[in-house]
């Protein structure tokens, strides 16, 4: 047994890093053995596709057409327009509830802007942000400083290209012309040489013309001579003349060869020939006038790239963050459009200050214009701006209706029948998914969600056709899943109202009164060493936990024993308990069994 241990090992195991990793070695495995290949997810594959593209499906997906919004695009896309002409364009707000098409919109239109300004060579830039994420001033004028940053040192990398570019150019330039030059100067070292060469050269004109007429029989002969010169019996030279005893120096017409139009001593094309005249200078068009003004300006280029400094997540102050995003936004030329989703989240966490300086921004630039586009669902969070802020930022409003229930229709269809495959939804999947969110506000983006999470649960079920009860339990699972979020998000001290409120109806205790969750809430407390609240903090906790709908709390009157809440939960319990108890501080109170006062019912 050992020695096949050993040669087992001797021959299949790879050695990594000095450790034993797993064999590479398939020679003794049987490929084509499909029972002992059958993999986990095989069987998950082995049925029919239902999505062609689920991406669609997704907010996150900007379709090439937006059905019902084609207004409120126009709309925006007449102010952006002056973008394109390198005016400012006005500050825009968009108002309207989630789900309604706003950020969609904008970023087709901000798409739509940017790709035109590269058509006509228009310097234009858009930057989107979305402020529930990036909730600080500082944060934002980070995150714009070091993405207008990154724009300038791409634009600086193709201008210095370019200008080598030019350099080379000017190389073979000057290699062309010195090298005209030196065939120029060969061609008329050749000329010299032959003219010093010619008899013809030291004779009169008269004797030239007696000579001329007194070969006027041989020249009628039309045959060559043969010598350049003459012998001493007089006979025509047999090399170098003419035929017709025209001086050699001229052309066959009778023309000079000096003529710039025509060819030179050496039969080639002089510089006057269009053919091989030198091209123009590579500097004609371009504003340098010298080889050393193209390096000058590499030099500085690269210079600018080395001084900026990326601005830290942390650490800096914030009027140096503004400094870095102002130099960098005013690099260029350009009208930049900044696109601040969720604006109102913005200014509830830290103010107007930021939407201040930008909006200022535009009196002290000198190369570059800024526009603003708020997002927000808040239709009152103008309210809370400075007056000064609020009239130069609402310059426009753009409101986005809630979409009824064909409208949602017509968007699902115009995605389904990209998203899935022929053939993969029943006739009432639509209409039941656009229904189901016509009822919360017209929120084509919870009705997007029913549709692919239908499919989801289809697919899983390999099911060939998504039908109606998919479409129920894609609408129960997003509820869930919606809850467990919220309630995995809580405060910790929140977290332990809810966990009192759950063990007392795990009890039977129906119609909670705060007294009982507050007794409850104080032993859990103490289980877990945690700090107590005071009651009327925790009734305040209890009213943010029914504002987010995971309980129910109704205030009654007890008539001479005053008001009260009554509290139910309003979430699966099981579900909701078991999203508590995965937090590691509260996985210990499990097994802790509420003391429950016994009190008289009506």
């Amino acid at each position: 047994m050992s020695d096949d241990n050993s040669e087992i090992a001797g021959s299949d195991d790879v050695e990594v890093d000095g450790t034993t990793g797993f064999s590479t070695n398939f020679e003794k495995t049987d490929l084509d053995d499909e029972e002992s290949n059958q993999g986990l997810f095989d069987d998950l594959l082995s049925g029919e596709p239902i999505f062609e593209n689920k991406e669609v499906l997704r907010p996150s997906y900007t379709p090439h057409e937006l059905p019902h919004r084609k207004d409120q695009i126009n709309k925006m896309a007449t102010i952006l327009v002056a973008a394109l002409r390198g005016e400012t364009p006005s500050n825009i707000l968009i108002y309207g509830k989630t789900g309604t098409g706003k950020t969609a919109s904008a970023k087709f239109v901000s798409k739509e802007l940017e790709s035109t300004s590269q058509k006509y060579s228009v310097p234009c830039d858009v930057e989107y942000i979305n402020c529930e994420v990036t909730d600080t001033q500082y944060r934002v004028l980070a995150q714009l400083a070091n993405k207008f940053i990154e724009k300038n040192e791409e634009r600086i990398d193709v201008r210095i290209a370019d200008l080598e570019a030019l350099l080379e150019a000017l190389d073979e330039y000057d290699a062309d012309r010195e090298a005209r030059e030196r065939d120029a100067a060969d061609s008329a070292e050749q000329t010299d040489d032959q003219t010093a060469s010619d008899p013809f050269d030291f004779v009169s004109d008269d004797t030239m013309e007696s000579r001329n007429d007194g070969s006027s029989e041989t020249a009628t002969g039309g045959s060559p001579r043969d010598d350049s010169s003459p012998h001493s019996d007089g006979s025509p030279p047999e090399n170098g003349g003419s035929s017709d005893g025209r001086d050699p120096s001229t052309t066959a017409d009778g023309s000079d060869p000096s003529d710039g139009d025509n060819a030179d001593s050496t039969g080639n094309a002089t510089a006057g020939d269009s053919a091989t005249a030198l091209p123009d200078h590579p500097l004609e068009s371009t504003s340098f006038e010298s080889r050393e003004a193209v390096e000058a300006r590499i030099d500085e280029l690269e210079a600018d790239k080395e001084s900026f400094e990326e601005v830290p997540m942390t650490g800096w102050p914030t009027d140096r963050v503004y400094s870095v995003f102002f130099d960098a936004v005013d690099y260029d030329e350009r009208v930049v459009v900044i696109m601040l989703d969720e604006i109102d989240k913005l200014v509830e966490k830290s103010g107007d200050d930021t939407l201040y300086n930008l909006s200022r921004m535009n009196s002290e630039l000198e190369n570059s214009r800024v526009s603003i586009i708020g997002i927000s669902n808040d239709l009152k969070f103008t309210d809370f701006l400075d007056p000064r802020v609020k009239s130069s930022l609402g310059e426009e409003e753009i409101v986005f209706p809630p979409y009824d229930a064909n409208q949602l229709r017509d968007i699902l269809e115009h995605r389904s029948d990209v998203a899935f495959q022929g053939g993969a939804l029943s006739e009432d999947v639509i209409p039941l998914c656009a229904a189901f969110a016509a009822q919360e506000h017209g929120d084509a983006r919870r009705a997007l969600d029913l549709l692919r999470t239908a499919g989801e649960l289809a697919e899983r079920s390999q099911a060939e056709t998504i039908v109606e009860d998919h479409v129920r339990q894609a609408q129960d699972k997003i509820e869930l899943d919606r809850v467990v979020e919220v309630v995995r998000t809580l405060p910790t001290q929140s977290k332990l109202v809810l966990f009192s409120i759950i063990l007392l109806e795990k009890n039977g205790v129906h119609s909670i009164n705060t007294g009982e969750v507050f007794n409850i809430y104080k032993r859990l407390c103490e289980e877990l060493d945690a700090d107590i609240l005071t009651q009327r903090r925790v009734t305040d906790l209890i009213s943010e936990l029914d504002m987010l709908g995971i309980v129910n709390a109704v205030v009654v009157s007890k008539g001479r024993y005053g008001r009260t809440k009554e509290i139910s939960l309003s979430v699966p319990l099981e579900e909701t308990e078991a999203v508590l108890l995965s937090d590691s501080r509260l996985s210990d109170i499990d097994d802790v069994q509420p003391f429950v006062q016994a009190r008289f019912e009506n």
